[in-house]
């Protein structure tokens, strides 16, 4: 491995490359953590999970917070305003074998920030600090991370809100921040603005630092590292319905030419992940579930465009493998 490609280390974890998987609403359950995992991603992040959730002794917690074996190193990704809520939530991850405790403050989704969590952090850097600090307290055995956006307001060009939490998060004992390079108005519009990767990594050399935002393909995670100097790369919207962007990251960086999956690798490996998500989520919600994955699987398809609005229907267990079938080839018998 070259030494633009050196392992990533958040806190004393080593992570053996340096694009991994990063937290995806309704998408990075453990299910497609493994699937990603079993396609060489070598971290991940579960999806945001509320504060409150995690401390509430129900299904959705408890589906939430599962993992696996094969599932680690692994971050639990929480969000919240209160400090000693966190902080609790944090503890609870730990308990539960997490690996590293992320902190959100940067989702840009309307209802979230409203509710004063997420993103609205961008704009209240005293109390992000707060939470940093009570979580570091809290779980001083696990290593702390941060996911933060370049600013609140795009028209915000100092950035002095990103700047104060992340000196102010280092300073505490954060392990890295993670810093998705579009502002929080922006949401995921317009074109993330990587010179700012490259602007926070000079200014902290020596810090873990990941970049994240336009991560579309694997090559796109190379040249990000390449051109910003960050220490490693998230894929989230790049990486749903592409597992195998890993792999193909890993091909590129040795020289290799990237794993294209033939229709039959796309089959086996979405005949797994439909299995998993049924053991999840129960045989009437699993193919629910799957939907959604499968139109995002779509894109692989020879035929993405007819894949894609033959899956949007999909409800049942029996419409799943007529749909399978159809478009994925041979039989294709359904244990769930």
């Amino acid at each position: 491995m070259s030494k633009m490609l050196r392992p990533l280390k958040i806190g004393g974890i080593e992570i053996n490359f340096p694009v991994v998987l990063g937290a995806l609403a309704g998408y990075s359950d453990m299910s497609y953590r493994l699937i990603c995992r079993s396609c060489s991603a070598p971290y991940c992040a579960t999806e945001a999970m509320l504060d409150h959730q995690i401390l509430e002794e129900s299904k959705l917690c408890r589906r939430l917070v599962e993992l696996d074996h094969a599932d680690h190193p692994v971050a639990g990704q929480i969000m919240g305003s209160d400090p000693a809520v966190m902080a609790q939530a944090a503890v609870v991850l730990r308990e539960k074998g997490f690996d590293v405790i992320d902190l959100n403050f940067a989702c840009p989704v309307r209802r979230v920030v409203a509710k004063k969590r997420g993103g609205y952090m961008m704009d209240r850097p005293d109390q992000a600090l707060e939470i940093v600090r009570a979580v570091l307290e809290a779980v001083p055995d696990r290593p702390v991370t941060l996911k933060l956006r370049r600013a609140f307001r795009e028209t915000d060009t100092t950035c002095e809100a990103f700047w104060e939490i992340a000196h102010g998060a280092f300073e505490a004992g954060a392990a890295a921040i993670c810093v998705h390079a579009r502002s929080v108005d922006q949401k995921y519009t317009g074109k993330a603005d990587w010179d700012f990767l490259w602007r926070v990594k000079r200014e902290f050399s020596d810090k873990t630092i990941l970049g994240s935002g336009d991560i579309h393909t694997a090559a796109d995670a190379l040249k990000m590292i390449e051109q910003t100097g960050v220490d490693g790369v998230i894929a989230a919207r790049g990486a749903i319905g592409n597992p195998w962007l890993f792999r193909q990251a890993r091909d590129i960086a040795a020289g290799r030419e990237p794993f294209e999956p033939s229709l039959d690798d796309q089959r086996q490996l979405i005949t797994r992940h439909f299995q998993m998500a049924c053991q999840m989520y129960g045989p009437k919600r699993g193919p629910k579930i799957m939907r959604n994955f499968g139109i995002r699987y779509a894109r692989m398809h020879p035929q993405p465009g007819q894949v894609r609005m033959a899956c949007v229907g999909i409800k049942t267990l029996q419409e799943w493998q007529a749909f399978m079938e159809k478009y994925y080839g041979g039989r294709y018998p359904l244990s769930v």
